[in-house]
C-alpha cells in the first residue's frame, strides 16, 4: 500500500514537471511567461485616464505604469493589447500616462507601433 501511495506521488510529480515543462515551451513574450492581456488587467485604475488627456490619473495607476514601464516592450504591448482596445483605451491617449505620472525615467521617444511616448 506505502509503494502504490509512492508510485503516485511520482507519477503526480511527473505530471506536473510535464506541464510546467509544456508552459515554458511557448517562450516568453514582451511581458516575459505572463500574458500580455494578464499584465493589461493590472492598468484597471488607469481606464479613465486612457480615454481622457486632462483626466486625473491616480496614484495606484502611475505605480503599476512605472512598474510594467521598466520594460518598454511590455509597456507599449499592454497599452496596444487587446484587453486595452476592448476596454476602450485611447493608445494615443494611453502614451502620455508615463509623462502626466512625472516618471523620470519613462522611455522617452520609444516607438510603440504608430505612437510614440513622450
Amino acid at each position: 500500500m506505502e509503494l502504490q501511495a509512492r508510485c503516485l506521488c511520482v507519477v503526480a510529480m511527473l505530471v506536473v514537471a510535464g506541464l510546467a515543462g509544456m508552459e515554458t515551451a511557448h517562450g516568453a513574450g514582451e511581458c516575459g511567461r505572463v500574458p500580455v492581456d494578464q499584465v493589461a488587467l493590472k492598468l484597471a485604475p488607469c481606464a479613465a485616464a486612457t480615454q481622457n488627456p486632462r483626466a486625473r490619473v491616480p496614484p495606484s495607476c502611475c505605480a503599476q505604469v512605472r512598474a510594467i514601464g521598466r520594460n518598454p516592450k511590455c509597456l507599449c504591448a499592454v497599452m496596444l493589447s487587446d484587453t486595452a482596445r476592448k476596454a476602450g483605451v485611447k493608445p494615443a491617449v494611453a502614451m502620455t500616462i508615463p509623462k502626466r505620472c512625472a516618471i523620470a525615467n519613462r522611455p522617452v521617444g520609444y516607438k510603440c507601433g504608430p505612437y510614440t511616448l513622450p
